[in-house]
Parts: C-alpha cells; structure tokens; sequence
C-alpha cells in the first residue's frame, strides 16, 4: 500500500495525510485490541482471570500444567467448556465468586462465546464485552456489578442473543446499542437501577424483555405495548399501554360535544366491535372445543397405567403417532444430532414412525419408535422443562451429546421448541434394574444372582464417576438416580439414563419429582451437595442387596430425607442383629458372604446421612472395584 502511494504523482493535500495517518493508526489500535498477545495461552488467560477473583478455592482444579482443553474433548477444568480444543464458554456459576473479575484477561480466548457468572458475589463496573467480538451469550445475574453502562460495551456486537443482568446494582440509562443488536433473542434487566425510557428496539424479531423493578420513566416504545405488564411492574414513571394511560393520552381522550357526524361514526365503530367480538368468541369456542378433544384424545391414549412397580405397554398406531408433537410437518426445523455414526432423520420421519409407550408419567413420556428398519430409538418427551431457553437447552444438549461411556446410554439426537422438549436415545431391550429386582420374574431372570449384581453396581459406579469427571461444574452430575434409570443391556451391563437433567427442569417440578431432591441433606439443609448423588448410590446398593423398594421413593412432592434415612436404619438394625437382610433370589455360596457384606457396609457408607461420614465418589468406586465375587482363594 505505502509503494502504491509512492508511484502516485499527485500528493494529497496535508489535511488528508493526516487523515489517512490518523485512520491507519486507529485501525492498527483496533486490529490489535481485537487480537490475542502472542505467546500467551489459554491456560495462562484463564489463570490470570481466576487470580482476579476472590473464594478462589471453589475453581480447585484449574491446574498450570494442564491445558484446559485437551484433544478437544470436554474440560477436565471447572466450568470451562470446550469446543474444538479451544475454550468455547466460562460457566462459573452458584460459587461464591466475589472481586472484580478481570475481563482484560479473557480477550485471549479467541473463540469465547458464553460467560455465565450466574449466582456469585462479583462487582465492580459491566466489563468491557466489545473486546468479545464472538460473545453469543452473557449471564451475570445476582451479583453486585454495578454503575452506568456506556453505550460502547455492546455496539457493535452481532452475535450477541441474550443478555442476562437480572438483580445486580446498574444505574443510568438502558444503552441504545442494546435495541440495535440484529439477532438479540433475550434482554433481562429487571431488578437494577436503570433510569429514563426504554429505548425503541429495532430487531426484526422482538426479543424476550424484561426491565421490571427499575426506575424506567416515560411513554412505553409502540412495539413494546404488546407485550405482558408484568415486565414493566415497579418502574412508577412509565406509562401507556398495557400500563396506565400517559398523561398526554389522559388529555387527548378527554369528552369533546358530539355533532351528529361524530355520533354516526360512534355507531359505527360500535356495529365494528360488536361484530370483532362474536369472531373473537367463535374462535375461542373453536380453541376450547379442539383443546377438550385434543385432552380426551390424550386420555385415551396415556397408555401406560402403573401397575404395582410394572408399566403395561400397548402399541400405538402410526395415524396417532400426532401425539408426540404439535408440529407440523411443513415445518423446516429439523432434529439436532449429536452423533456422526447414525443416519440423521427429520421430524416429519419421527411423527409418522411406528411406535409404542414405554411409560407416561408426571417426568416424561418414552416411546419406542422405529424410522429405519432395524434400528430401535427412545424418544423422550419432557413436560417440565417449559422456562429452559433455546440457548441453554442447545448448550446443555450439546455437552450431553459427547459423554461417551460404557455404562452410560448416549444421546443420539434432540429437539428443541418452547412448547416441546424431546431428547432421543438408543432403545434397549432388556428392561431396567427396576423391573429385574420388583417385576414378575421370567424363567430367564432367575440368573439374576450375586455376581450379576455385583457386576451391575459396579457398572453404575463406573458410569456415575464419569458424570462427575466430565461434568465438574455440575453439583448434581445425574440428580435421577434410582433402580428404574439403570438400563440393561443383553448383557446385564448397566447404562445410566435419565442423568444431567437438573439444569434443565423447571426448579419447582426438580423438587416435586428428582431423586437428589429426597437427600437428608435437602430435608435438612434445603441444599443439593457433591455428595447428593453418593446418597444415591448408596440407596441403590442396598435395594440391589435386599431387594426392598426404597420407602416413598416413588412418592411425588417433597418427601422428607428421614423417610429414606429410616429405610437404611431399619436395613443396618435388622443386619446388627442377625437377620438375614439379603434378597434370597441373590444367591450366593459360603464363599461369597464376606464380599456381599462388604458391598452392604460400602451401601452404608455411601448413603450416611452425615455429610462429613458419607463418602466421596472417589471412595465409594475405589471401595466397590475391590469386591470379588467371592473371596474364596483361587
């Protein structure tokens, strides 16, 4: 460029030089700011990020001689997400985090998307975002951040879709910047300090917005009077529709004489509504009429009753398939695949599949179907993930998507719409752990013996440590631990279904239905814990041993811990005193007795109710490889 300008016999004018020097100059600034220091790596940006913080022990294992993204695979880091072997998110969440985090540091992460700060002690001004030119989305909500935000924090920022800044300490005006974003799908500011009028938003798409609880003032922009009145509550100085009326409409509207022409034209207008009224309420009969047949329908075909501790499968007829989904097949959204080695189907393929009902109940519905010939699939139909966002149903999904383990039943696929929620799973056909201990036993059930089930618990020990392994931020790797969300295989191998759901559910239904939520710790406390699943697996063994049903296991709503604590009491009293506590359907020789009892007391120690006593996933699985079949010298 500088030769060209060279060669160029006409010289601009000295004002233009500048110009072009003071733009060049602005331009290699902007080119630098938007590029990572040479030589510094991602493990070094993220340490010096932490190094920021206070209660840095919550992030234990951010290790100097690790990379955090190793092979590309999932973090061994806590709450680092990968993708590709470059950090892809920071989802630090719920961990006591305080200081002002050092934002500076984390420009070196070339391909960030998410930050999720959710739930921490930070502060300090909204970092400088325009520096993460490929940020996607950014949670910051119940912190202490706080100040005005200048309007540069997000000009410019394209890829941005949800901004989340719920209960924090931001003042001064909401920045235009934000009304401007193109693909913005989520705006939450409630709770804040924000002051004068909403800015009018321009996006094609209006975004989910919520400002209430601020010091907002003013008319309300026309493309927000739509929109639920709830999402402006506690900002006293806005106004019009669906608010109160402004004081200048208030003016407007006030009685005038009426003519003869005005009366005419108040006929008319009436004859209008009047007729918009009947069309309105034809339409709701239609909706209340098409609702009723639709839940009669759905009645009809709940075909999968409880019966005892069994479910009764009846087939469903491919013309009813309808049921599984609203959706039309028109609709070119298409299912999500998380895996390479299957051939990918649409929507459209899965409502006209055959299938049959698993099971139907207050957590999902499963069906069995079958697109292509040969090839059996589960699709799982969840009712309680209704206030899960696109975004962290997608994110969650896809880090779902790459656990990959023995003893872990493996996402094929899932589906995302805000009515429905479907995840698709290999079907397998040999029932579950529930149905093996509880169920009318078949002639080929009777091997169900010690080393069967020495093999099985083994299995769900193996799987549930590479929950916690691959999911470290997670406080609960599964939450949904029980004899029924144990699958096995032709081989009597388990998989683990059902798990990493609890980020999904809605909180009050995860309370009414999930395992975790039955710990004496929540009964107590009113707190999940890195030892919730244990007591888990702890209740597991011991119904696998004795081949009683957990009390009120099943129960819906909150079941109080001591129920369950009572359970494992009555368990350990009956073996101190002598009784045979042991299924009889179990077997096992002479041999073996020492090996069972030592599975029973590694049951105990999973499942104390002491937090400080009960075991680490660590040492339950290190404990329960050392157990033999039978410990009688080869």
């Amino acid at each position: 460029m500088g030769a060209h300008a060279s060669a160029s016999p006409v010289r601009p004018p000295p004002s233009t030089s500048c110009f072009l020097v003071f733009l060049i100059i602005s331009l290699l600034a902007i080119t630098h700011i938007g590029t990572p220091v040479s030589g510094v790596t991602e493990a070094e940006a993220l340490l010096k990020f932490k190094s920021s913080l206070t209660n840095q022990e919550a992030i234990p294992n951010w290790d100097p001689s690790t990379t955090p993204c190793s092979n590309g695979g999932t973090s061994k880091w806590v709450g680092v997400i990968c993708e590709y072997g470059k950090v892809w998110g920071l989802q630090l969440q719920n961990m006591g985090l305080g200081g002002t985090p050092d934002i500076d540091a984390l420009y070196q992460l070339s391909e960030l998307r998410t930050l999720s700060f959710k739930n921490n002690k930070l502060e300090g001004p909204i970092p400088d975002l325009h520096r993460l030119p490929k940020l996607r989305s950014l949670f910051l909500t119940n912190n202490k951040f706080s100040g005005e935000i200048p309007e540069y924090v997000f000009a410019g920022m394209d890829s941005l879709r949800r901004v989340v800044l719920t209960n924090n300490a931001f003042t001064g005006k909401i920045p235009s910047s934000l009304a401007t974003l193109p693909i913005l799908v989520e705006l939450k500011l409630d709770r804040n300090q924000f002051q004068g009028n909403i800015p009018d938003f321009q996006q094609k798409n209006l975004p989910s917005i919520n400002v209430a609880n601020n010091q907002l003032e003013g008319p309300l922009p026309a493309r927000l009077t739509k929109l639920d009145a709830k999402l402006y509550s506690g900002n006293k100085g806005l106004c019009g529709a669906p608010l109160e009326p402004c004081a200048s409409e208030t003016a407007a509207s006030a009685p005038t004489p009426i003519t003869k022409h005005k009366s005419s034209s108040k006929t008319a207008i009436i004859v209008v509504d009047i007729l918009l009224g009947l069309v309105i309420l034809i339409v709701v009969i239609l909706l209340v009429c098409q609702k009723k047949r639709r839940a009669k329908f759905m009645k009809q075909n709940t075909l999968a009753s409880q019966d005892g501790n069994q479910f009764v499968e009846t087939y469903v007829p491919p013309s009813e398939q309808r049921t599984m989904t609203t959706r039309k097949r028109s609709d070119p959204e298409k299912l999500d695949f998380v895996r390479d080695d299957r051939k990918n189907f649409d929507l459209s393929d899965l409502l006209t599949a055959s299938a049959e009902v698993l099971e139907s109940g207050n957590f999902e519905s499963s069906y069995k179907v079958e697109i292509i010939a040969g090839e059996l699939l589960v699709v799982k139909r969840f009712r309680q993930m209704s206030k899960v966002g696109r975004e962290d149903f997608h994110e969650h999904s896809r880090i779902m998507g790459k656990l990959r383990h023995p003893n872990v039943l493996a996402l094929v696929a899932y589906y995302y719409r805000k009515e429905e929620k479907l995840l698709i799973f290999d079907f397998v056909d040999n029932g579950s752990l529930a149905s093996h201990l509880h169920g009318n036993r078949s002639q080929k059930d009777r091997g169900f013996d010690w080393p069967m089930r020495l093999k099985i618990i083994k299995g769900v020990a193996r799987g549930l440590a590479y929950l916690y392994s691959e999911l470290p931020s997670y406080i609960v790797p599964h939450g949904y631990l029980k004899s029924s969300n144990v699958l096995l295989n032709d081989s009597y191998e388990p998989l683990l279904m059902n798990y990493a759901l609890q980020p999904l559910i809605n909180p009050e239904h995860a309370k009414q239905l999930m395992v975790a939520y039955k710990s004496p710790e929540y009964a107590q406390l009113g707190r999940l814990t890195r030892k919730t699943d244990v007591w888990s697996l702890g209740i597991l063994i011991l119904e696998v041993l004795t081949g009683k049903f957990p009390t009120n296991f099943l129960a819906v709503g909150t079941v109080k811990g001591e129920n369950l604590v009572a359970w494992v009491h009555d368990i350990a009293s009956a073996e101190e005193k002598g009784e045979d506590v042991f299924d009889k359907e179990m077997g096992g020789t002479h041999h073996s007795q020492d090996e069972i009892k030592k599975l029973l007391k590694v049951g105990f120690s999973c499942c104390h109710e002491n937090l400080d006593v009960r075991w680490s996933i660590k040492e339950a699985v290190e404990k329960i490889e050392e157990i033999k079949e039978t410990n009688k010298l080869n």
